[in-house]
């Protein structure tokens, strides 16, 4: 992270969650994101949806996953760059379909287990390879074995941020019981959104 980079620090009932952006990239997710937040509009909102194993999404007034509006009050398109991938960690956008983007987002927990996951993802970075998204595929296949997330989404899910502190929060969240439709069955709640400033040491 660059000196002088602006971070959200997430707080959530089971403890702080940090995230960097990539506006260089997704300039409207970000943008989305971040005045959402200085607006308090995510405040008080719950994860509604949590899969252990693979992500954890809030962002919903609704709570219920139907929910929540972009800042420009009407859906925004997708942002996909070749040097971004759902790895573990990211922070992207959830939608409804292409071009659907509005208030809701995810954080990929999904971690690395097996020689099974890691065939299926040689498979899907090289396959995006192919279809010209993503950068080189062994740069993004390397990382995706380091440190897991969800190939099969790239393409899919405008990936515009990633957390550099707080994935054992995250962890712990996506780990609790659930019930209905993968809902916690205790509230798991973003109390407030900071935004500070990384100085180098």
């Amino acid at each position: 992270m660059k000196d002088g980079e602006e971070y959200a620090v997430m707080k959530t009932t089971m403890g702080d969650i940090k995230i960097r952006f990539f506006p260089e990239y997704a300039p409207k997710a970000v943008e989305n994101f971040i005045t959402h937040a200085k607006e308090n509009y995510y405040d008080g909102l719950i994860f509604h949806r949590v899969m252990n194993d693979f992500m954890i999404q809030g962002g919903d007034p609704k709570g219920i996953g139907t929910g929540g509006e972009s800042i420009w009050d009407e859906p925004f398109e997708d942002e996909f760059a070749r040097e971004l991938h759902n790895f573990r960690g990211a922070l992207s956008m959830a939608n409804a379909g292409p071009d659907t983007n509005g208030s809701q987002f995810f954080i990929v927990q999904a971690p690395i287990e097996s020689e099974e996951i890691a065939a299926y993802i040689d498979k899907q970075v090289l396959l995006m390879e192919e279809q010209g998204e993503g950068q080189s595929p062994q740069i993004a296949i390397d990382k995706y074995k380091e440190i897991g997330g969800t190939p099969h989404l790239d393409g899919h899910h405008t990936v515009f941020g990633h957390i550099f502190e707080g994935m054992d929060v995250v962890d712990s969240i996506a780990a609790v019981e659930t019930g209905k439709n993968d809902k916690p069955i205790e509230p798991i709640v973003i109390e407030d959104i900071v935004f500070e400033t990384h100085k180098a040491q």
